[in-house]
């Protein structure tokens, strides 16, 4: 289980069809342990010391950085973006929460249910937020309400309206400095998990429509 609250972005350094290895700044996880990445709850398989230590994100210092490698499945790349990313690519790191730390986001269960993409980007130009419009599948923009919560790239974040076949979100300066999502370009493809609560009720009304 994961909070949406980004740790640190790492650094694509391996990515063929069955396994993706990146640079973890900040991020030292046991073997089997569950590691968010872009939003896809991967389980680690290696770790080990990176050749050189790496910011967090854009402008902190270094930090001990850890190389470390996730066997990936055919479904994960069929139902995620990670299809779309290259060696080079930053994503969105979060490991799994731990008894009695904060939830600072919503309950993330890591389970990407399908893959939105960027309709339209706008910054204000004092920089304080980027008003992001985010083509959203039918799946996911059922549970989706004004308000709510949103899972984008493993990131949590208020729906701010509901569109027309999409959701508005705005980011302040810290999201878009901390997480990949500062970088989104339109057209980019962005993986999306709707509120687990949203999806509960919503499996428990389904009988009565």
């Amino acid at each position: 289980m994961f909070t949406g609250i980004v740790t640190s972005l790492g650094t694509i350094v391996e990515l063929s069809e069955h396994r993706l290895v990146l640079d973890a700044p900040g991020i030292d996880e046991a073997l089997g342990a569950s590691v968010a990445v872009d939003g896809c709850c991967l389980t680690v398989v290696t770790s080990e010391p990176a050749p050189r230590d790496a910011p967090p994100h854009p402008g902190a210092d270094p930090v001990a950085t850890r190389r470390l490698a996730f066997d990936i499945l055919p479904e994960t790349i069929a139902a995620t973006r990670l299809s779309t990313l290259a060696v080079g690519d930053r994503v969105n790191l979060e490991p799994a929460v731990r008894a009695g730390q904060p939830l600072g986001g919503h309950l993330v269960q890591g389970h990407v249910d399908t893959v939105g993409s960027v309709r339209s980007t706008s910054r204000d130009p004092e920089g304080r937020w980027l008003d992001l419009e985010l083509d959203v599948p039918a799946v996911v923009l059922e549970l989706c309400i004004d308000r709510g919560s949103i899972t984008v790239n493993g990131v949590s974040l208020t729906v701010m309206e509901v569109t027309d076949g999409g959701v508005r979100l705005q980011l302040i300066p810290e999201t878009q400095a901390r997480t990949n999502l500062g970088e989104v370009r339109v057209g980019d493809r962005v993986n999306l998990e709707a509120d687990v609560i949203a999806r509960y009720v919503a499996r428990l009304l389904a009988p009565n429509r």
